[in-house]
């Protein structure tokens, strides 16, 4: 027979601590370089919110500078496991793969406007959800 055992969990407030981590740097092509980020923020009730964060630079005189920000929210449960694998497992090569092609062209794409048109607006977020779940764009 075996043993009783218990377990006890103390309940308090919840608490979430905010983190931004470096996951992938990348030149896509000559003059170019992305950083891709997983970002936890946390909602006034301590929930956590994941991100995932495309920078796009450009070197222009001589300067790497930042020309795009790309900033997702996951929210679909697959979405935000997705981008914690991310945070702990790194990116897998077909990630790294959309993230290079499909999210980098979408971002030079906008890059310098003052107005992002919902044609070009659409284009990132799918290529961005495709990052985090290939299957669900595939079709």
């Amino acid at each position: 027979m075996p043993a009783s055992t218990i377990s006890v969990v103390p309940i308090g407030a919840k608490i979430c601590k905010p983190m931004l981590l470096e996951v992938m740097v990348f030149s896509p092509e000559a003059g170019f370089k992305f950083k891709v980020l997983v970002e936890r923020a946390c909602t006034p009730e301590a929930d956590e919110v994941w991100k995932l964060v495309f920078d796009l630079f450009k070197m222009i005189e001589g300067v790497e500078t930042q020309i795009v920000h790309i900033s997702y929210t996951a929210g679909a449960p697959v979405e935000r496991a997705a981008v914690l694998a991310m945070a702990s497992e790194g990116i897998k090569p077909e990630q790294a793969q959309v993230l290079a092609t499909e999210v980098h062209e979408a971002a030079k794409a906008v890059a310098g406007k003052t107005k992002v048109t919902k044609k070009e607006s659409t284009r990132a977020v799918k290529a961005m959800k495709k990052v985090l779940v290939p299957v669900s764009i595939s079709g």
